[in-house]
This record gives structure tokens, sequence and C-alpha cells, in this order.
């Protein structure tokens, strides 16, 4: 199954028998404070419009745990997460599709936490809302209670020492910008850099202008030229573990198959004594 459907499939999709359920995951990382603006709220521009039947989901409060030693957005409660997604609509037999603003990042968090847990049939709308072209909707649903029951997958899912490993064992991608990666600059973590062995790979360029990803055979060759494919065991980090799940969502389009290590920089780079490389060579 394609991990990515269009607008025009989705809007198939909820005309057809078993509809899927709508998932609105809008958010976006957010230096406003630093410049005096209030921050993004992703519910309010969900009340704004959204397309009709979406249940709004938010991805710091529902799909991350409390930032802490774990990261900015560490895994949460298992059992709060089902609750959560249970309270939204998500059954076991029945299909989500789930969306943001556009980027993709928190549509792809959201898709790969119930593809974590077990969920067999969860697509992330390509282009998110800007590719929507009907009508939206301000009515509020209340969906009825679904029956989802999270069943993580230990598989699918790294820690700093898995990662450590992987970068010398497989292959680890790194998802954030290239600068991030060379250690040029660091707007959020205590110190900039990348894990040692770790291949740089901007999640940004899995994606064409209009924010749609790239065709299938086109990833399938980038993510190759980067050492991943063909068998190889595969990782993707970032700064907190969003953008690193849209690169897991990539590379599922791309048909390989890879963990995340949700901790990301945030947690490697906040215990001093875990190692740094610099610039742009892996090492």
């Amino acid at each position: 199954m394609n991990a990515i459907i269009s607008a025009s499939e989705l809007e198939g999709a909820l005309a057809g028998e078993n509809p899927p359920v709508l998932l609105d995951v809008r958010w976006q990382l957010s230096v406003a404070k630093a410049a005096g603006e209030p921050p993004f709220d992703g519910r309010a521009e969900y009340e704004a419009g959204h397309i009709p039947g979406a249940v709004y989901v938010d991805l710091d409060r529902e799909l991350a745990g409390p930032p802490g030693e774990r990261g900015r957005h560490p895994l949460p409660d298992v059992a709060q997460f089902g609750a959560a997604m249970r309270r939204a609509g998500v059954s076991a037999a029945t299909p989500v599709v789930v969306y943001d603003g556009g980027q993709g990042w928190a549509a792809a968090r959201a898709w790969w936490m119930l593809r974590w847990t077990g969920h067999p049939d969860v697509r992330v709308l390509d282009g998110g809302l800007p590719s929507w072209q009907e009508q939206l909707s301000v009515e509020v649903p209340t969906p009825a209670e679904g029956d989802f029951e999270p069943v993580p997958a230990p598989a699918d899912l790294l820690d700093a020492d898995d990662a450590a490993a992987l970068a010398r064992a497989g292959v680890l991608l790194d998802a954030r910008a290239g600068e991030r990666y060379r250690g040029e600059v660091e707007p959020i973590d205590r110190i900039g850099g990348h894990i040692p062995g770790a291949v740089s790979a901007p999640t940004t360029e899995n994606v064409g202008a209009d924010g749609r990803f790239l065709p299938a055979e086109e990833l399938r060759a980038r993510f190759k030229a980067l050492g991943a494919g063909d068998g190889t065991e595969v990782g993707v980090y970032c700064g907190s573990g969003v953008s690193g799940a849209h690169e897991v969502l990539a590379l599922a389009v791309a048909g390989v198959p890879a963990a995340l290590y949700v901790g990301s920089w945030s947690e490697w780079s906040s215990d001093p004594s875990r190692p740094v490389a610099v610039g742009p060579d892996p090492q």
C-alpha cells in the first residue's frame, strides 16, 4: 500500500463505502518567541477551516510526551496515545488519512506513530491542505469512539545507542538542514554537529517546489546514492523526531524500510558524554 494519497484520491475515498478517518495535524516549528510574535496555533488554524469531517490532533500534546532528557518531542505514553486516537475515531479496520498545513512533517509524525503502533492502513495527504481544492468546513465533528489499541513495533524504533551502532553498521540519515548537520549553525540545541558516521540527507530535498513528494523512482535513486537501499539497514534522525518521520515516509514511498531515532539530536546533544562530529564528513 502506498504511504501517501493525492487530493483527488482522497476525495474518492471519502465518497466510498469505507471512508477514512481524517486527522488534521497542523503544526510548525516556531521561533516566534524569540521574535516576540505569538506562537503558531494549529487548533485555531483548524477551526478557521479544515477538510470536512477532519478531527484536530495536537502534535505537542498527543503525538509527543513532555520535553526533557529524551528530547523535545519524545514518545508519548502509549496508552495515552491510544486513547487520543480512539477519541479521534481511529479504529483498526478503518483507514486513516493524515494531513497538515503543507510541510508534511507533522502529518508524517502522526503517520509514523500509527504505523509504529500497528495500524495497518495509514496514509498522508501529499501536499497537505494546500492540495485540497474543495470547500473547507468550520464544523467541528464529534466522531464515534474508535477501537484502536496501539501495539508498538520495537524494530521500527531506535534509541541513542542503536543510532550510534547503525551509523557504523548500516546507514543513519540526518534529515536536518545541511548547515545544522555540519555544525555551522544551531538555533535550538546545546551544540551543533551530527552523530559520527551519519550521512546528511535534508528532508527538504525529498519534495518538489509544490511540497509534494518526488516520484518514487527519484526518491529511490536519491537514497541509493546516499547508501540506503539494496537490503542495507537504514535509520533516520533529525532535531526532535518530526522531520525525521517525514524522511522515513519518503523512504517508504521509495520502498525502503527505515527506523526512526525519535530522541534525535535534541536528545543526543543534551548528553555531553556523547561524541559530536562537525563538517561535511560523516566521521
